[in-house]
This record gives structure tokens, C-alpha cells and sequence, in this order.
């Protein structure tokens, strides 16, 4: 039996965002140890600021000013941190609304242990030393008693020793304000096609395309799932089906991909080998992108060392008759 293969995998996809008024003022204060909120429609505080009211979709934009201590609302303990999350060491994420908010907002405190955590308990912002408008200038939260001095409170309300002061006006005006921000969208992981994957890419490695038949439908399914999503069951009857195809349904690529060595215009289309059940996704070749057509008869093109083919190209033979593959756009 062949190895069930796997792999580690990762996925990223960092983006640039522009910012609101909303999400600027917030994230410009953070850089300025100023914590902001919005005033919602019913005139509760919303912290994060959100742009529109969730209960009647109101444009907010009605900022205040809120503290830098607060209450946590409801923990978690996080005994092994992952890379790149706010500490190295054990810690707890908590749900902390701060005072003057009647919303709560995630991050991590730091506390020597589970048992030193609960609902209930007072804490204070624990301020990055270098901040550049991003919610990790906010470098975590701390245990903080009322009454005791607060060295990196700011000017708003509730920083003062004891106070839990009300929420206060704020213009969100700060010089050089923050616009835009990067995120970074990343998953890290150990992924394994499973056992019907695993012999379809061992089969591509021979140049050849094999499927399976679900035993209840008969539908020959390529790639393979393991099983038939119609009907429910193990498909473990495998199929060699093509080399050769048809284009069911097609789309004209315009816009080069980032390190895609292909010139654009390129054609990327359906194509459903013969005796398959549903059609696969191809690149087209060896033709002309505006000749490319439903009902193309295509056959695969193999590079040295591929893996799998690299485009299809035109068989030559007549267009298959459109009834030949309705089933399978």
C-alpha cells in the first residue's frame, strides 16, 4: 500500500488595508497611549471602535476617550504561547472592559500562573516601548490593584489611582496619524491529502490520471475524495481515465500572478477527461487564447520532471457535440 503522503504547508497572504476615520483615530491613539472608543446609537461605549452601530447600522463616528485600567470579564489560560504571539511565557488571554466601556477587548495578560487570574480582577494596560499605530502597542495587560500609582498612565479618565471615571470626549485628531496598516495573514500547518489524494499524485507521477467510482452512482470522481458527496459512501474502485479531454467552460487570465512565469493573456478552463465524472481545472496552450472554445478536444502536455502536467494543448480532432458534456459544466 502506498505511504499516505504529507507535507508542511504554508499559506500567506499579507495585504495592505486602508483605515477609516474610526480605525485610524484607534490605532493613531494606541501609538500615543490614548485608548479610544465610539458612542454608540443607544450611548453605550464600544471599545474597539467599530464604524457602524451593530444593533441599527448607524454611521458612528462620535469618539471618546476611555482608561487605561479596567475589569476582566473572562479568561483563558494560554500554557504553551505559539510563535509571535504577545508573550514567550505562559499567559492568559482575557476579555478586559476597560473603564468608561461597556464592551470588552481581547489581549493577553501576564500573570505568573492560572491561579492568579479571574473574572472580577483589575488591570491595567502595560504600554509597548516602541509603538507605531497597532493594537500590539498595547504589549499586554497586568495585575493592578486600585489606589496604586500607575507609572505609564496616561492623561484620560480611570488613570488616576481608584478611579473608574466615565468615558470623556475626543476629537481623534493626532498629528501624523496612522492611514493604513499591513496584515499579515499566515497558517503554518502539516497538511496530508489522504489516501485517495495520495494514489491520484502518485499516478501523476507516472503520467497518469486515475479517479475513483462512487459503487452507488458510478460517477468517477477526479481528483478523488475518498468519497462520493452525493451519496455518501467510500469510493474505492479506482479509474484511469483520460489522457485526453474536453473544455466544458473557460475564463481568460488577464493579470500576471506574482511568480507565475505565464505571459498574459493566458487561458485557464474546466476540462473533463474522458470517463471522468466532473472536469478539473487546466491551463490551455498551444493555441491562440481567443481560439480557445467550449467542446475543445485538449490532451495533457508534460514537462521533464513535472508532476503534473503543465498545460493541455489541442488534440486536432472535431469538437465534441455539446451533449457530450452538458452534465459536467
Amino acid at each position: 500500500m502506498t505511504e499516505i503522503l504529507s507535507a508542511p504547508l504554508v499559506v500567506e497572504f499579507p495585504f495592505t488595508r486602508s483605515l477609516g476615520p474610526v480605525q485610524s483615530a484607534f490605532l493613531t491613539g494606541l501609538r500615543e497611549r490614548t485608548v479610544l472608543g465610539v458612542k454608540a446609537s443607544d450611548g453605550t461605549v464600544l471599545v474597539p471602535p467599530v464604524e457602524y452601530d451593530p444593533a441599527t447600522a448607524a454611521e458612528l463616528r462620535e469618539l471618546v476617550e476611555v482608561g487605561t485600567t479596567g475589569t476582566v470579564t473572562t479568561w483563558a489560560w494560554n500554557p504553551a504561547p505559539r510563535p509571535n504571539q504577545p508573550l514567550a511565557t505562559p499567559f492568559a488571554w482575557v476579555l478586559v472592559r476597560l473603564d468608561g466601556a461597556d464592551t470588552a477587548l481581547l489581549h493577553a495578560l501576564d500573570a505568573p500562573g492560572p491561579e492568579s487570574v479571574a473574572t472580577g480582577m483589575r488591570v491595567r494596560v502595560r504600554w509597548a516601548a516602541d509603538r507605531a499605530g497597532a493594537i500590539t502597542d498595547i504589549a499586554c495587560f497586568e495585575p493592578y490593584e486600585d489606589g496604586a500609582a500607575d507609572p505609564e498612565a496616561g492623561t484620560g479618565p480611570g488613570t488616576a489611582a481608584g478611579t473608574t471615571a466615565a468615558a470623556t470626549p475626543h476629537t481623534g485628531v493626532f498629528d501624523d496619524p496612522v492611514t493604513g496598516i499591513v496584515a499579515e495573514a499566515r497558517l503554518d500547518y502539516t497538511y496530508s491529502p489522504g489516501r485517495a489524494q495520495t494514489a491520484y499524485l502518485a499516478a501523476l507521477s507516472e503520467r497518469r490520471t486515475v479517479g475513483e467510482r462512487c459503487p452507488s452512482c458510478t460517477k468517477v470522481y477526479v481528483p478523488p475524495r475518498g468519497a462520493c458527496p452525493t451519496c455518501g459512501v467510500a469510493t474505492t474502485d479506482r479509474v484511469e481515465v483520460g489522457p485526453r479531454g474536453t473544455v466544458t467552460t473557460y475564463c481568460i487570465v488577464n493579470i500576471k500572478a506574482k511568480n507565475l512565469d505565464i505571459e498574459v493573456p493566458y487561458v485557464y478552463a474546466h476540462i473533463a477527461l474522458d470517463g471522468a465524472g466532473l472536469a478539473l481545472h487546466g491551463r490551455i496552450g498551444g493555441i491562440p487564447y481567443d481560439q480557445v472554445r467550449m467542446g475543445l478536444r485538449v490532451e495533457p502536455v508534460w514537462t521533464d520532471g513535472g508532476r503534473y502536467p503543465d498545460h493541455y494543448r489541442p488534440t486536432g480532432e472535431p469538437d465534441a457535440d455539446y451533449d457530450a458534456y452538458k452534465e459536467l459544466l
